[in-house]
């Protein structure tokens, strides 16, 4: 949270769909009695047959989407997948978390290929990304550079140098009485005849506009020149971005036998690594739409390492910097399967029949398991003085909500950083001789450093072990004292 709150741009999640099959753990570290005899060894996992198994979903949901909003930029979004079991429960929760007013919208993806003709009543051909913007009056999804299967309408039947076009009415939806400036005639150049639109569809332009039409070769009258109304001509290369849509087709963004197919393909056939792994062009289609390059991606529920793969492949197609993602696993297959699809698709799968993934997609990461939390006891632990970069970044996110990317060092002003409204102060040195001396507490004369250093318009927060001033003449040169945490002092045995 201190090196990454307020910097994920797009947030991808693909929970436990909780239909009472899967056999999900509920396997949070809580501490609260109630809530482990709640949580009772005996309850996990959570199945069909636990009676509780929406509560326990929305506890597990619940903190894991407060950490994602504090995570997203405040221009970011987050797309949930889900299904039918948990979609309602899952809009109340995000509306909770994100708020409603930040609710983009629901889309229905066409997960099936074929209909599920066995099914006991319809067949279960969908799944929703439930979509929430960090903040909706600032953040706007990308517009789409592709059409998708709408290319194939567009081709080049006169070899036309521009690429390929498709026609389009050169009349409008309006009559003449509504319009009479678009009530004219135009004339067939290959046939010399005037031709009139009807008194109910008047043209699309007007004679102005049609005569630059004319002049830029976009008025069509068909392959031998005689039709009887002419056409627009719209280029391919022309058409601007397109605004997604709320209804994803299989054709588009593949379906569960396409994610089946491409980890079959990664892991030589082994079809037991993953059960319910998504299609990697559902994940691009999502990032297209939530990110741009450079930008910062996570999935925190990162199964089958398909995000990663979504990125990497990005990476190789967009100009500009790279994406990065983080995947966060907690359960025992992260190295051997969500690393390691990372791992092939980056150097390369040499059976795989398509020709990038087979060369490999590039890219690097990390991979990295839980350490302590971030706190003041687990900085401290085993009696080990926190290092400086550590604390500071520590009481900066703490007191400010906001991540420290540099540590300045070596100020008489033991100045750390700052933001718009505060500069931070940290009077420390992993020293106990320091610690114990009068030169870690705030006094006069740093408090003078300190104010004649401080930005206008903008307070000092100073951490020290104590203060020989009081807080008015502090307040007076806008400065705030706060108290290092106590555990330091516990630990040097004051």
């Amino acid at each position: 949270m201190p090196t990454y709150a307020g910097k994920v741009k797009c947030i991808y999640i693909d929970p436990p769909y909780n239909t009472g099959n899967e056999g999900w753990c509920y396997n949070d570290n809580v501490r609260g009695p109630l809530i482990q005899e709640w949580l009772k060894k005996s309850a996990n996992p959570v199945d069909k047959d636990d009676l509780e198994r929406h509560d326990k979903w929305l506890c597990m949901m619940w903190p894991r989407l407060q950490l994602m909003k504090e995570l997203l930029s405040e221009d970011g979004s987050i797309f949930v997948s889900i299904d039918d079991i948990e979609q309602h429960h899952l809009r109340l929760i995000m509306d909770e978390v994100f708020g409603g007013f930040n609710f983009v919208c629901n889309v229905i993806w066409q997960k099936k290929y074929a209909p599920q003709n066995d099914a006991k009543w319809f067949s279960d051909d969908h799944d929703f990304l439930v979509a929430y913007a960090k903040n909706k009056d600032i953040w706007r999804p990308n517009k789409l550079s592709r059409l998708g299967k709408q290319d194939k309408l567009y081709t080049n039947p006169d070899d036309d140098p521009r690429g390929p076009w498709q026609s389009d009415n050169y009349t409008s939806n309006k009559s003449s009485s509504e319009r009479p400036n678009l009530y004219y005639p135009i004339t067939n150049p290959n046939t010399g005849k005037k031709v009139y639109p009807s008194q109910t569809r008047v043209w699309a332009f007007s004679q102005q506009q049609h005569e630059k039409n004319v002049a830029e070769g976009k008025v069509w009258w068909g392959i031998n020149g005689k039709n009887k109304t002419p056409r627009f001509k719209r280029f391919l290369s022309e058409v601007g971005g397109v605004v997604p849509r709320t209804i994803w087709l299989y054709d588009d963004v593949g379906h569960n036998q396409t994610a089946k197919r491409e980890i079959l393909e990664i892991f030589s056939g082994d079809d037991s690594v993953f059960e319910t792994p998504k299609p990697t062009t559902l994940i691009e289609q999502v990032l297209r739409i939530g990110s741009k390059p450079g930008d910062i991606v996570l999935d925190s529920f990162s199964g089958s390492g398909t995000t990663a793969h979504a990125v990497l492949k990005l990476n190789g197609s967009d100009d500009g910097p790279e994406r990065k993602f983080i995947l966060v696993e907690c359960e025992d297959y992260a190295d051997k399967l969500t690393a390691e699809r990372v791992r092939r698709v980056i150097k390369g799968v040499p059976s795989s029949k398509d020709k990038l993934l087979k060369s490999g997609l590039g890219g690097s990461f990390t991979f990295c398991t839980l350490g302590d939390e971030i706190n003041i006891e687990s900085l401290l632990k085993d009696g080990k003085l926190p290092d400086y970069d550590a604390l500071a970044r520590y009481v900066f996110y703490t007191a400010t909500g906001e991540t420290l990317d540099g540590v300045a060092k070596h100020r008489p002003d033991f100045r750390i950083g700052a933001t718009a409204n505060f500069t931070v102060h940290l009077v420390y040195r992993p020293d106990r001789d320091f610690l114990r001396s009068a030169d870690s507490a705030l006094h006069a004369a740093l408090a003078d450093r300190i104010a004649n250093s401080r930005e206008k318009g903008k307070r000092a927060l100073v951490f020290a072990t104590a203060k020989f001033m009081g807080q008015k003449e502090l307040t007076e040169q806008g400065i705030e004292f706060c108290q290092l945490p106590y555990a330091i002092h516990r630990i040097l045995g004051d």
